[in-house]
Protein backbone atom coordinates (compact mmCIF):
# COMPACT_ATOMS: atom_id res chain seq x y z
CA UNK A 1 0.00 0.00 0.00
CA UNK A 2 1.25 3.45 -0.87
CA UNK A 3 0.41 4.94 2.51
CA UNK A 4 2.33 2.34 4.50
CA UNK A 5 5.92 1.32 4.91
CA UNK A 6 7.63 -1.67 6.47
CA UNK A 7 9.29 -0.93 9.80
CA UNK A 8 10.03 -4.39 11.14
CA UNK A 9 9.49 -7.96 10.00
CA UNK A 10 5.76 -8.52 9.76
CA UNK A 11 4.92 -5.02 11.00
CA UNK A 12 3.71 -1.95 9.08
CA UNK A 13 2.86 1.58 10.07
CA UNK A 14 0.98 4.46 8.50
CA UNK A 15 3.02 7.18 6.85
CA UNK A 16 2.05 9.60 9.64
CA UNK A 17 3.62 7.57 12.45
CA UNK A 18 7.26 7.07 13.37
CA UNK A 19 8.45 3.80 14.86
CA UNK A 20 10.05 4.37 18.28
CA UNK A 21 10.20 0.88 19.80
CA UNK A 22 8.22 -2.34 19.54
CA UNK A 23 4.54 -1.32 19.75
CA UNK A 24 5.40 2.35 20.34
CA UNK A 25 4.88 5.03 17.67
CA UNK A 26 5.34 8.80 17.64
CA UNK A 27 3.15 11.43 16.03
CA UNK A 28 4.57 14.97 15.95
CA UNK A 29 2.12 17.87 15.92
CA UNK A 30 3.99 21.10 15.19
CA UNK A 31 6.36 21.29 18.18
CA UNK A 32 5.04 18.56 20.48
CA UNK A 33 4.90 14.76 20.39
CA UNK A 34 2.21 12.27 21.26
CA UNK A 35 2.53 8.50 21.29
CA UNK A 36 0.55 5.40 20.39
CA UNK A 37 1.22 2.20 22.33
CA UNK A 38 -0.01 -1.35 21.65
CA UNK A 39 -0.23 -4.53 23.67
CA UNK A 40 -1.98 -7.84 23.00
CA UNK A 41 -4.39 -6.44 20.44
CA UNK A 42 -5.16 -3.25 22.40
CA UNK A 43 -3.86 0.26 21.88
CA UNK A 44 -3.86 3.57 23.75
CA UNK A 45 -2.96 7.19 23.12
CA UNK A 46 -0.41 8.99 25.29
CA UNK A 47 -1.06 12.75 25.35
CA UNK A 48 -3.11 14.60 22.75
CA UNK A 49 -0.99 17.35 21.24
CA UNK A 50 -2.14 20.82 20.32
CA UNK A 51 -5.61 22.15 19.69
CA UNK A 52 -6.59 21.34 16.12
CA UNK A 53 -4.59 18.09 16.00
CA UNK A 54 -7.61 15.78 16.27
CA UNK A 55 -8.01 15.21 12.48
CA UNK A 56 -4.36 14.19 12.22
CA UNK A 57 -4.63 11.92 15.27
CA UNK A 58 -7.81 10.26 14.01
CA UNK A 59 -6.34 9.75 10.56
CA UNK A 60 -3.18 8.13 11.92
CA UNK A 61 -5.13 5.95 14.36
CA UNK A 62 -7.55 4.71 11.72
CA UNK A 63 -4.73 3.82 9.34
CA UNK A 64 -2.78 2.04 12.02
CA UNK A 65 -5.49 0.29 14.01
CA UNK A 66 -8.64 0.36 11.89
CA UNK A 67 -11.68 2.62 11.75
CA UNK A 68 -13.67 0.66 14.34
CA UNK A 69 -10.90 0.27 16.92
CA UNK A 70 -10.90 3.13 19.42
CA UNK A 71 -8.17 3.24 22.05
CA UNK A 72 -8.59 1.59 25.43
CA UNK A 73 -7.81 4.95 27.01
CA UNK A 74 -5.98 8.23 26.69
CA UNK A 75 -3.10 8.43 29.16
CA UNK A 76 -1.85 11.92 30.03
CA UNK A 77 1.64 12.72 31.25
CA UNK A 78 0.25 16.12 32.30
CA UNK A 79 -2.34 18.67 31.25
CA UNK A 80 -0.46 21.60 29.72
CA UNK A 81 -2.14 23.05 26.64
CA UNK A 82 0.21 21.37 24.16
CA UNK A 83 -0.45 17.91 25.63
CA UNK A 84 -4.26 18.02 25.92
CA UNK A 85 -5.21 20.29 23.04
CA UNK A 86 -7.13 17.72 21.02
CA UNK A 87 -8.72 15.79 23.91
CA UNK A 88 -12.13 17.46 23.83
CA UNK A 89 -12.43 16.98 20.07
CA UNK A 90 -11.36 13.34 20.30
CA UNK A 91 -13.84 12.31 22.99
CA UNK A 92 -16.94 12.56 20.75
CA UNK A 93 -15.22 10.01 18.48
CA UNK A 94 -13.74 7.93 21.30
CA UNK A 95 -15.82 7.87 24.49
CA UNK A 96 -12.94 6.44 26.52
CA UNK A 97 -11.40 7.16 29.93
CA UNK A 98 -8.75 9.86 30.16
CA UNK A 99 -6.27 9.07 32.90
CA UNK A 100 -4.16 11.57 34.82
CA UNK A 101 -2.51 11.93 38.21
CA UNK A 102 -4.88 13.40 40.86
CA UNK A 103 -2.61 16.43 41.20
CA UNK A 104 -3.52 17.29 37.57
CA UNK A 105 -7.27 17.02 38.17
CA UNK A 106 -7.88 20.72 38.99
CA UNK A 107 -6.59 21.69 35.54
CA UNK A 108 -8.66 19.00 33.77
CA UNK A 109 -11.94 19.59 35.62
CA UNK A 110 -12.29 23.35 35.35
CA UNK A 111 -11.25 24.13 38.93
CA UNK A 112 -7.95 25.96 38.57
CA UNK A 113 -5.61 27.50 36.04
CA UNK A 114 -2.02 26.28 36.00
CA UNK A 115 0.66 28.48 37.51
CA UNK A 116 1.40 31.20 34.92
CA UNK A 117 4.36 30.76 32.62
CA UNK A 118 7.61 32.57 33.40
CA UNK A 119 8.88 34.18 30.18
CA UNK A 120 12.01 35.45 31.93
CA UNK A 121 13.64 32.00 32.10
CA UNK A 122 15.15 29.85 29.38
CA UNK A 123 16.77 32.55 27.32
CA UNK A 124 15.15 31.73 23.98
CA UNK A 125 12.40 32.95 21.70
CA UNK A 126 9.96 30.20 22.70
CA UNK A 127 10.42 31.24 26.33
CA UNK A 128 9.92 34.91 25.50
CA UNK A 129 6.69 34.07 23.65
CA UNK A 130 5.40 31.91 26.50
CA UNK A 131 3.44 34.77 28.10
CA UNK A 132 0.78 34.01 25.46
CA UNK A 133 0.65 30.22 26.06
CA UNK A 134 -2.72 29.15 27.52
CA UNK A 135 -2.80 28.01 31.14
CA UNK A 136 -6.59 27.92 31.65
CA UNK A 137 -8.20 24.62 32.69
CA UNK A 138 -10.38 22.38 30.58
CA UNK A 139 -13.27 20.30 31.90
CA UNK A 140 -13.38 16.62 30.92
CA UNK A 141 -14.83 15.32 34.19
CA UNK A 142 -17.17 12.73 32.62
CA UNK A 143 -14.16 10.90 31.18
CA UNK A 144 -11.51 11.78 33.76
CA UNK A 145 -10.00 8.95 35.78
CA UNK A 146 -7.11 8.75 38.27
CA UNK A 147 -4.18 6.41 37.85
CA UNK A 148 -4.46 3.64 40.42
CA UNK A 149 -1.58 1.37 41.29
CA UNK A 150 1.77 1.65 39.60
CA UNK A 151 1.00 0.40 36.07
CA UNK A 152 -1.06 1.71 33.17
CA UNK A 153 -4.60 0.25 33.22
CA UNK A 154 -4.73 -2.56 30.66
CA UNK A 155 -1.02 -2.21 29.87
CA UNK A 156 0.75 -3.78 32.88
CA UNK A 157 4.14 -3.81 31.19
CA UNK A 158 4.22 -0.01 31.51
CA UNK A 159 5.05 1.27 34.99
CA UNK A 160 3.95 4.75 36.10
CA UNK A 161 6.45 7.08 37.77
CA UNK A 162 5.38 10.28 39.50
CA UNK A 163 7.72 12.96 38.10
CA UNK A 164 6.42 16.39 39.22
CA UNK A 165 8.13 19.73 38.83
CA UNK A 166 7.30 20.75 35.30
CA UNK A 167 3.68 20.43 36.40
CA UNK A 168 2.20 19.44 39.77
CA UNK A 169 1.01 15.98 38.70
CA UNK A 170 3.39 15.08 35.89
CA UNK A 171 3.98 11.35 35.33
CA UNK A 172 6.26 9.29 33.09
CA UNK A 173 5.96 5.71 31.83
CA UNK A 174 8.68 3.05 31.67
CA UNK A 175 8.73 -0.41 30.08
CA UNK A 176 11.53 -2.35 31.73
CA UNK A 177 11.53 -5.21 29.21
CA UNK A 178 13.30 -3.08 26.60
CA UNK A 179 14.14 0.08 28.56
CA UNK A 180 11.65 2.34 26.75
CA UNK A 181 10.83 5.53 28.64
CA UNK A 182 8.01 7.90 27.72
CA UNK A 183 9.12 10.91 29.73
CA UNK A 184 6.60 13.60 28.85
CA UNK A 185 8.25 16.93 29.71
CA UNK A 186 10.16 15.73 32.80
CA UNK A 187 13.11 16.12 30.45
CA UNK A 188 13.14 16.62 26.69
CA UNK A 189 15.47 15.98 23.76
CA UNK A 190 15.53 19.49 22.33
CA UNK A 191 16.13 22.89 23.89
CA UNK A 192 12.46 23.79 23.90
CA UNK A 193 13.09 27.40 24.88
CA UNK A 194 14.98 28.02 21.61
CA UNK A 195 12.89 28.65 18.50
CA UNK A 196 15.72 27.74 16.13
CA UNK A 197 16.36 24.45 17.96
CA UNK A 198 12.64 23.65 17.96
CA UNK A 199 12.35 24.30 14.22
CA UNK A 200 15.50 22.31 13.35
CA UNK A 201 14.80 19.67 16.03
CA UNK A 202 18.43 19.80 17.13
CA UNK A 203 18.77 16.73 19.32
CA UNK A 204 20.07 17.20 22.85
CA UNK A 205 18.93 15.93 26.25
CA UNK A 206 17.68 19.02 28.03
CA UNK A 207 15.80 19.89 31.19
CA UNK A 208 12.04 20.42 31.26
CA UNK A 209 10.75 23.43 29.30
CA UNK A 210 11.71 26.18 31.72
CA UNK A 211 8.88 28.61 31.12
CA UNK A 212 6.20 26.20 32.46
CA UNK A 213 8.26 24.54 35.22
CA UNK A 214 6.79 25.66 38.53
CA UNK A 215 8.85 23.64 41.04
CA UNK A 216 12.54 23.34 40.24
CA UNK A 217 13.55 21.18 43.20
CA UNK A 218 10.88 18.63 42.29
CA UNK A 219 11.97 18.82 38.64
CA UNK A 220 15.55 17.98 39.65
CA UNK A 221 14.42 14.96 41.67
CA UNK A 222 12.30 13.75 38.76
CA UNK A 223 15.25 13.90 36.35
CA UNK A 224 17.36 11.98 38.87
CA UNK A 225 14.64 9.34 39.21
CA UNK A 226 14.29 8.80 35.48
CA UNK A 227 18.07 8.68 34.99
CA UNK A 228 18.28 5.98 37.68
CA UNK A 229 16.07 3.75 35.51
CA UNK A 230 18.88 3.61 32.92
CA UNK A 231 16.54 3.81 29.91
CA UNK A 232 17.70 2.60 26.52
CA UNK A 233 15.19 4.76 24.61
CA UNK A 234 13.68 8.09 25.66
CA UNK A 235 10.54 9.31 23.92
CA UNK A 236 9.78 12.79 25.26
CA UNK A 237 7.10 15.39 24.80
CA UNK A 238 9.44 17.53 22.72
CA UNK A 239 12.31 16.49 20.47
CA UNK A 240 13.29 13.40 18.52
CA UNK A 241 13.39 10.12 20.50
CA UNK A 242 16.93 9.31 21.61
CA UNK A 243 18.69 5.98 22.12
CA UNK A 244 21.80 4.70 23.82
CA UNK A 245 24.69 5.23 24.00
CA UNK A 246 24.02 8.95 23.43
CA UNK A 247 20.99 8.95 25.72
CA UNK A 248 22.84 7.48 28.68
CA UNK A 249 25.76 9.89 28.34
CA UNK A 250 23.62 13.00 27.98
CA UNK A 251 21.10 12.02 30.66
CA UNK A 252 23.87 11.41 33.19
CA UNK A 253 25.38 14.77 32.20
CA UNK A 254 22.00 16.43 32.73
CA UNK A 255 21.82 15.08 36.28
CA UNK A 256 25.34 16.25 37.10
CA UNK A 257 24.93 19.69 35.56
CA UNK A 258 21.32 20.40 36.54
CA UNK A 259 22.09 23.22 38.97
CA UNK A 260 24.69 24.77 36.67
CA UNK A 261 23.10 24.55 33.22
CA UNK A 262 19.39 23.78 33.74
CA UNK A 263 18.29 25.66 36.86
CA UNK A 264 17.79 29.34 35.92
CA UNK A 265 19.85 31.85 37.85
CA UNK A 266 16.66 33.76 38.62
CA UNK A 267 12.99 33.46 37.84
CA UNK A 268 9.56 33.43 39.43
CA UNK A 269 9.69 29.80 40.61
CA UNK A 270 13.44 29.37 41.13
CA UNK A 271 13.65 30.20 44.84
CA UNK A 272 10.02 29.65 45.73
CA UNK A 273 7.86 27.08 43.93
CA UNK A 274 4.18 27.43 43.23
CA UNK A 275 2.26 25.74 46.04
CA UNK A 276 -0.42 23.40 44.72
CA UNK A 277 -2.65 20.60 45.96
CA UNK A 278 -5.49 18.49 44.59
CA UNK A 279 -7.75 21.55 44.46
CA UNK A 280 -5.32 23.59 42.37
CA UNK A 281 -2.95 26.49 42.88
CA UNK A 282 -2.79 27.75 46.46
CA UNK A 283 0.18 30.16 46.55
CA UNK A 284 2.07 31.84 43.72
CA UNK A 285 5.42 33.57 44.25
CA UNK A 286 5.60 37.18 43.08
CA UNK A 287 6.41 38.05 39.48
CA UNK A 288 10.09 38.77 38.91
CA UNK A 289 10.95 41.88 36.88
CA UNK A 290 7.46 43.37 36.43
CA UNK A 291 8.96 46.31 34.56
CA UNK A 292 10.15 43.91 31.83
CA UNK A 293 6.71 42.45 31.05
CA UNK A 294 5.65 45.06 28.42
CA UNK A 295 9.01 44.61 26.71
CA UNK A 296 8.63 40.84 26.70
CA UNK A 297 5.13 41.12 25.25
CA UNK A 298 6.37 43.38 22.45
CA UNK A 299 9.32 41.11 21.71
CA UNK A 300 7.13 38.03 21.88
CA UNK A 301 4.63 39.49 19.41
CA UNK A 302 7.41 40.20 16.92
CA UNK A 303 8.75 36.70 17.44
CA UNK A 304 5.37 35.16 16.67
CA UNK A 305 5.57 36.64 13.17
CA UNK A 306 9.17 35.48 12.81
CA UNK A 307 8.30 32.01 14.10
CA UNK A 308 5.54 31.60 11.52
CA UNK A 309 7.89 32.58 8.72
CA UNK A 310 10.62 30.29 10.02
CA UNK A 311 8.33 27.25 10.36
CA UNK A 312 6.96 27.88 6.87
CA UNK A 313 10.41 28.20 5.32
CA UNK A 314 11.72 25.10 7.12
CA UNK A 315 8.76 22.93 6.17
CA UNK A 316 8.81 24.17 2.59
CA UNK A 317 12.51 23.35 2.38
CA UNK A 318 11.93 19.83 3.68
CA UNK A 319 9.17 19.21 1.14
CA UNK A 320 11.38 20.50 -1.64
Amino acid sequence: MEDQMTIAPGRVKSEDLEFVAEEVFRLKTLFVNLYFIESQGKWALIDAGLWGASPLILKAARKQFGYDRPPEAIFLTHGHFDHIGAVRNLLPHWDVPVYAHPMEFPYLSGLSAYPPTDPTVGGGAMATMSWMFPNAPIDIRPNLRAYEGDTLPGFPEWKIYYTPGHSPGHVSFFRASDGTLIAGDAFVTVKQESLTDVVSQKQKVHGPPAYFTCNWEAARRSVELLASLKPDIAACGHGIPMRNPTLSLELDELVLSFDTFVLPSQGRYVRQPAVTDESGVKILPPVIGKEDVPKLIAIGTALIVAAGALFFAFNRGRKG
